[in-house]
């Protein structure tokens, strides 16, 4: 057995540095968008309603389906919701 080290988990069980990468904004995005929801004590419906999406919608963000989101859907919702989106490029490690 190999003992390998990973930047992050998607680096561990994604097939390639692009897919990782994907998935590290995907997942932080999802996850503003939750604290969001969360620090502002927003309902599921209120949400749904700011978002411009369905609640089951924003039941599958609060549950972290992450496979069921894409980028641009979830920059949408956090526009949406009065959130600034911002992006930062690093050269890779």
């Amino acid at each position: 057995m190999i003992d390998q080290k990973f930047d992050s988990v998607w680096d561990a069980i994604e097939d390639s540095p692009a897919e990782a990468a994907h998935m590290r904004i995907r997942s932080a995005l999802m996850m503003a968008l939750r604290d969001h929801v969360e620090r502002t004590g927003l309902s599921q419906a209120q949400a749904a309603k700011i978002f411009g999406v369905t609640q089951p919608r924003v039941s599958d963000l609060m549950r972290g389906k992450i496979d069921l989101f894409a980028i641009d859907s979830l920059v949408s919702m956090l526009t949406a919701a009065g959130l600034q989106v911002e992006l930062r490029i690093a050269a890779a490690a």
